[in-house]
């Protein structure tokens, strides 16, 4: 069976389908990552684009019981160059196609990814649609008109989940924009007690449970989409510590006055170089973005302490009139390097010295 991948523009990448196969339509976007793909697909940051990925063999891990970032396929849909059949490795549950399958997620291989890549990187990320076949008026019109509406709100927890650590640890509350299962992982084996919020959760109920910090997830979409919550956040600065992960970076940004742009194309892969302004040295980091970070000019009380290598967008803020700070990349990892997962750390000595304040 033949299918194709089909631009806003009318340009077309002919492929064969796989996984659950039907029609899809969403923002088609591109990943450099070279591993990690089932991360990656349960990502809730992708939620509402069709991902493509560079990489030119994908599914030779096939999937695993672990590897999860959220229990469901965030992507609309996958399109990748070569897709490996018989997958190898001593975890693996299945092959890709049998995952996709499992989700629902339509996939489409045998695609020049490579010239599909440089057609977003020329002209801009677009909508697009996977077509089995000739496209109809009315799917013309919707590819059109398709847009990602209120995805925070659709990949938010439900209602309040808590994690148990240890006595000694601290008292975190994690405000869930689209918040990936490692980021929890990671504040929970350093002994911490976590609850999860729904992301339009008030601030008052936030501040009434009294937590030692507050996390602010990553999520998907446009961060000025999110009032509501800006709104929230606002009423949380100056509180408690704060730390600000992907979304979380930007829409504490945006509560403290700063603006957002959208990217031309966005950060999206495990190697992305960002540069610690402090001490000059430069990490490899990972990354799912298509918004950054106005510059802060004019302003004193904000300070940029990351830049991206490559492009020199904002990285990384930090507030000095109140203990918080947040960084666009994602230091829990997964898929990619976990150099900066002493930011974690960070966040940690942070919640200590703000209790000791107290005493």
């Amino acid at each position: 069976m033949k299918a194709f991948l089909m631009l806003e523009d009318g340009t077309r990448f002919y492929g064969e389908p796989f996984g659950d196969v039907q029609n899809t339509v969403g923002e088609v976007v591109f990943s450099t990552s070279m591993t990690g793909y089932q991360e990656g697909l349960t990502d809730p940051s992708f939620y509402g684009q069709i991902l493509v990925l560079t990489y030119p063999l994908i599914g030779n891990v096939g999937f695993n019981n672990f590897d999860y970032e959220s229990h469901r396929i965030s992507v609309k849909g996958l399109v990748v160059k070569e897709l490996c059949e018989a997958p190898s490795n001593w975890a693996t549950k299945g092959s890709l196609d049998e995952f996709m399958k499992k989700f629902n997620i339509v996939g489409l291989k045998g695609v020049d990814t490579r010239a599909l890549t440089l057609k977003i990187r020329e002209e801009s990320v677009m909508r697009g649609m996977i077509c089995l076949q000739e496209p109809t008026a009315e799917q013309i019109e919707e590819l059109k008109s398709y847009k990602i509406e209120k995805p925070v709100h659709r990949v938010t927890v439900k209602e309040k989940k808590k994690y148990d650590g240890q006595k000694s640890g601290k008292n975190i509350a994690v405000m869930d924009f689209g918040v990936k299962e490692n980021m929890i992982r990671e504040l929970h084996k350093r002994g911490h007690n976590l609850t999860i919020y729904p992301a339009t959760t008030a601030a008052e109920e936030i501040l009434a449970d009294n937590p030692d910090g507050i996390l602010l997830s990553n999520g998907p979409g446009d961060p000025k989409d999110n009032d509501d919550i800006i709104a929230n956040i606002k009423k949380l600065i100056g509180k408690k510590p704060i730390m600000g992960i992907c979304m979380g970076h930007q829409l504490l940004a945006l509560a403290n006055g700063l603006d957002s742009y959208k990217l031309k194309y966005g950060h999206r892969g495990a190697n992305q170089p960002v540069k610690d302004l402090n001490t000059g040295r430069v990490y490899i980091s990972s990354q799912n973005h298509g918004y950054a970070i106005c510059e802060p000019k004019g302003s004193k009380d904000i300070e940029v302490t990351f830049r991206n290598v490559n492009d020199g967008t904002v990285e990384g803020l930090k507030y000095k009139k109140h203990k918080s700070f947040s960084v666009q990349f994602h230091p829990e990892a997964c898929p990619g390097p976990m150099d900066t997962q002493f930011l974690f750390d960070d966040f940690e000595r942070l919640m200590e010295e703000d209790t000791n304040a107290q005493k």
